[in-house]
């Protein structure tokens, strides 16, 4: 009777340990229409992306956060989940394809997926409680089939640490396959002993013929200030690319060599503050669409700092004849609208109607501006800028009031290259003092701007709700053109 009960405790000991492994998350309530500033239902959020290709399809693997990465005692427990596409449009949810499935699974971080032989191989990093009660992080991989069913493999972990480098931050690991057929992963982590202590971020290079023993190169990147993040790495259009994340904003190196050496581009125009940790993946007709996340803040305040876990972004990725690249709003998910509005444009201090849908500003001694009124809060605004000449600033005032106060500012500064939405910016944005085409999506607090399809930047408000859109230009000539406002579709 005692080993009876004591087996029927032991079962139920299993099965609520099991049921508290990861989180509930399920597929078939999810969005199919739309992954651009996609979360999921409840409480629960977009963490870091691993875009995918193979035949068409667009795999979008992605971080399931259920806790702004609080979850399992602030280690994340975290779990890949996986959304697919072979349009842009339309897409598939499917159930959690990397799971926790062992107590010792404190969360299956970010890493990356290569097609080879007929099978897709997962590699990511554990993170877990070792023996002495320390964080440590540990390569594991898995295999699939059809890049949805995936088995972890033995052992597993299958990598530890690598000597000389740091065991708590050993994770990210970005894999490809060469024409040898060797595997190569680049991990992200720190020097032990290098020559600058504050410089120490690196990522390690590992290589393996047969995915048991692992022989580790030189590093591929050093010299980093912190933890170099959610590595990226491709060939594309004679161009070799080489991403990172320094506290979640995306760097970039290129070279014409594989493993460099690297060169810095004119401008690092995926380094948004708010698209964090941006990955990339190629699709049809030779383009590149990169996966980011746009992060929560700190108790819903416009002030607040960046916290863990948020909403799905994606860019399309351009390359300019030098190698240097760019990013606009993938055509293809760009959220639906319903018809414009009518809404007149009403000049408000030195400024003249064009037509029915512009504005002219010539406001030579100080600001100048123009006002539409009645503008839902989830809309799409699309116009053309042009500058005459020299000024100090120019742009709209979004989700303001009658006084023209309050609201987030789209600015634009020709001299120093710098573009503000709120209070963030991105810097070197050139061609400023020509005619610009603007496509603005505001929704849900979510402010994210398309420049000329050349550059992007994004935002996350909470505090300013109202409904006017104002147009202003200071010290200068502007002509605002072709201005239309779409309310987005529910």
């Amino acid at each position: 009777m005692k080993k009876i009960s004591l087996l029927i405790l032991s079962v139920i000991f299993s099965i609520t340990v099991q049921a508290q492994l990861g989180v509930k998350y399920d597929p078939n309530i999810q969005s199919t229409t739309s992954m651009q500033y996609f979360k999921p239902k409840g409480n629960l959020f977009v963490g870091d992306c691993i875009p995918f290709s193979h035949n068409g399809t667009y795999y979008y693997y992605w971080l399931l956060d259920s806790a702004h990465h609080k979850s399992l005692n602030g280690l994340g427990g975290h779990q890949w989940a996986l959304s697919t596409s072979t349009d842009l449009k339309t897409w598939k949810q499917h159930p959690l394809v990397l799971g926790i499935d062992e107590a010792w699974e404190k969360s299956i971080c970010t890493g990356s997926v290569v097609y080879h032989n007929h099978k897709y191989y997962a590699f990511y990093a554990t993170r877990l409680i070792n023996e002495e009660g320390k964080v440590n992080e540990q390569l594991s991989y898995a295999i699939s089939d059809d890049g949805i069913h995936f088995d972890k493999q033995k052992p597993n972990p299958f990598y530890t640490s690598a000597p000389g480098y740091s065991k708590r931050n050993f994770r990210d690991p970005k894999v490809f396959v060469d024409q040898a057929g060797v595997f190569h992963l680049f991990v992200s982590s720190e020097q032990e002993n290098p020559v600058m202590r504050s410089a120490a971020g690196c990522l390690v290079h590992l290589t393996s013929k047969d995915l048991k023993s692992w022989k580790v190169e030189a590093p591929i990147l050093t010299g980093q200030a912190s933890v170099p993040e959610c590595p990226d790495y491709f060939f594309w259009k004679g161009w070799y690319y080489l991403f990172y994340s320094d506290n979640s904003r995306t760097y970039y190196v290129k070279s014409k060599n594989a493993y460099g050496p690297w060169e810095a581009p004119r401008h690092q125009a995926i380094n948004e503050d708010f698209s964090n940790v941006v990955k990339t993946a190629e699709f049809k007709n030779d383009r590149r669409i990169a996966a980011a996340w746009v992060p929560n803040r700190n108790e819903s305040k416009d002030g607040g700092h960046e916290i863990f876990g948020g909403n799905s972004l994606f860019r399309e990725i351009i390359q300019e004849p030098d190698g240097t690249l760019d990013t606009r709003f993938p055509a293809e998910m760009i959220p639906l609208t319903n018809n414009a509005l009518t809404e007149a444009i009403k000049p408000a201090l030195a400024a003249s109607l064009i037509g029915q849908d512009g504005a002219l500003i010539n406001s030579p001694n100080g600001v100048g501006a123009a006002r539409i009124d009645h503008v839902p809060n989830n809309c799409r605004i699309t116009l053309e800028i042009e500058p005459q000449g020299a000024n100090e600033e120019f742009g709209l005032l979004l989700k303001g009031d009658d006084q023209g106060d309050n609201g987030y500012r789209l600015n634009f500064v020709n001299g120093d290259g710098i573009v503000s939405l709120g209070n963030t910016n991105i810097t070197g944005v050139e061609g400023l003092n020509k005619v610009l085409k603007i496509d603005l999506v505001m929704k849900d607090g979510i402010l994210d701007a398309d420049i000329d399809h050349r550059r992007t930047i994004v935002n996350r408000t909470y505090e300013h709700n109202g409904d006017v859109v104002w147009l202003y230009a200071k010290h200068g000539k502007v002509a605002f053109r072709s201005v239309k406002i779409y309310p987005l579709k529910d």
